[in-house]
């Protein structure tokens, strides 16, 4: 099975690592015999990901990707591991997704001469209020 990340871009499945653990927090016996967590591992240099992909990946500041360029997503929230195993390919899918989409350059527009005078006007009516409130001095 292949994992498609976009029209162009798929994965080959024996790229992605998988390691089932058992889950921590309440459950009881079940999450101490079951191992029911599980864990995506995904090597971004060894990975057949475009250049783009993996610099960008490798740039990005996210907690789920490591120094030495893996990773790693835990998915531990629901009692099946089947359960456990696509929330962690959908995470896994979404970040690289991610990095895919390039910000638009913001355009720099200046403020009219109308919504300047606004501004000074309130600031000007703000301040007279303000006057008001101050205690006159005792003679």
């Amino acid at each position: 099975m292949a994992i498609e990340i976009s029209n162009s871009v798929i994965l080959a499945d024996n790229e992605l690592e998988w390691q089932f653990i058992r889950s921590s927090g309440a459950g009881g016996q079940h999450v101490n015999k079951v191992s029911t967590a599980a864990q995506l591992i995904f090597d971004i240099k060894a990975s057949s990901l475009p250049a783009f992909y993996k610099d960008r990946l490798l740039a990005k500041a996210d907690h789920r990707i490591t120094q030495s360029g893996k990773i790693i997503i835990k998915c531990q929230q629901s009692r099946s591991q089947e359960m456990n195993r696509e929330q962690a390919l959908a995470q896994f899918i979404a970040l690289v997704q991610s990095v895919a989409r390039v910000a638009k350059k913001r355009i720099a527009t200046k403020a009219t001469y109308g919504s300047q005078q606004r501004r000074l006007e309130h600031k000007k009516q703000r301040g007279a209020t303000k006057a008001l409130r101050q205690q006159k001095p005792q003679v």
